[in-house]
């Protein structure tokens, strides 16, 4: 089962549950992530958090869509719900849900301020990451189960 997390810059967000997905993915899972506008870089605090959390962030990049390297199953938008933020809607045929997460990187204020807006992040899409990946056989067999799961998921904090 392929998973594609997906935003906009594909920075922060998506990249933090493609590597968390993977590594605590069963074999036969993978996530990958994307952005319709890529910025072209993991930033860095991304990256320090994943290593701080012992989750490997070699080969992760920030990528476009256009560039995937396989159709994936699943696709979950992870941008938040700011004014000015249009989350990207994936036109393919796979299974879609929003876990909407606040942009950590357009948090303004001290470090500590902005360090605790990408634990935050972190946090949340771990918690629904687990949360899926503890999803019984049956609901990843039926489309139907698996759709409704992902959308309650979409709402753990």
């Amino acid at each position: 089962m392929q998973v594609l997390f997906l935003c906009t810059g594909n920075s922060c967000r998506s990249i933090l549950a493609e590597a968390t997905f993977n590594a605590l993915a069963p074999a036969g899972m993978r996530g990958m992530s994307a952005g319709s506008q890529p910025k072209g870089n993991i930033h860095p605090r991304s990256i320090a958090l994943l290593n701080r959390e012992g989750i490997q962030t070699e080969g992760y990049y920030s990528k476009s869509w256009d560039n995937l390297p396989t159709t994936p199953d699943i696709v979950i938008s992870v941008c938040g719900h700011a004014a000015n933020e249009t989350c990207p809607v994936y036109l393919g045929k796979a299974i879609r849900a929003h876990w909407g997460v606040e942009d950590p990187d357009a948090v303004h204020g001290s470090d500590d301020v902005i360090e605790a807006s990408f634990m935050h992040a972190y946090t949340v899409l771990r918690r629904r990451i687990e949360a899926f990946l503890a999803l019984d056989a049956e609901v990843l067999a039926d489309h139907i189960q698996l759709k409704k799961a992902l959308d309650a998921i979409g709402l753990i904090n």
